[in-house]
C-alpha cells in the first residue's frame, strides 16, 4: 500500500509554513522508527538473554511513544505552534539517537537490533533536516 502522508499534505487547504516534501519524509520516518522500535522490543522479548536486553527495549519503547507522538503532532497544521512542533523534534532527534546508539551495541549478535538502529539514524536526520528549515 503506498503511502497516504503526501497526498493528506497536499489536501490541506491552506498554507503551511514548512516544505510539505521534507515535512512528508520526517512523518514516514517517524512512523518507520516508531514500528522498528516497537519490533526490536518484541524482539528483545524474545532472545535467550532477555535480562541483558532490559536498556534496549525500554529505549525501543521510549522512542516509538516519542515518535509515534510527533509524527500525530506533526500532521496536525490548524492553529499550528512552530515552538511545539520544534520542541518535539529535538525530542525525537535526542531520542532516536539514544536508541539508535542502544541497539547498535547489540547490533553485532541481534539481526532486529541493527535494523532498528538504523531506522533511528535515519529518523534522527530526517528530525534534524526538518528543524534546520524551521524559523
Amino acid at each position: 500500500m503506498p503511502s497516504t502522508t503526501m497526498p493528506m499534505l497536499e489536501t490541506y487547504p491552506k498554507s503551511i509554513n514548512l516544505d510539505r516534501a521534507k515535512l512528508a519524509a520526517v512523518v514516514e520516518a517517524l512512523n518507520t522508527c516508531a514500528q522498528a522500535c516497537t519490533a526490536c522490543a518484541d524482539a528483545c522479548l524474545s532472545e535467550d538473554m532477555v535480562a541483558e536486553l532490559t536498556k534496549c527495549v525500554r529505549t525501543n519503547l521510549d522512542c516509538a511513544d516519542i515518535c509515534t507522538t510527533t509524527a500525530r503532532v506533526l500532521s496536525r497544521h490548524t492553529g499550528y505552534d512552530a515552538n511545539i512542533s520544534r520542541t518535539l523534534l529535538e525530542a525525537c532527534a535526542t531520542a532516536c539517537k539514544s536508541c539508535g546508539d542502544e541497539c547498535a551495541g547489540h547490533a553485532g549478535m541481534h539481526e532486529h537490533c541493527r535494523i532498528c538502529a538504523e531506522a533511528c539514524r535515519a529518523c534522527e536526520r530526517a528530525c534534524r533536516d526538518l528543524l534546520a528549515t524551521m524559523s
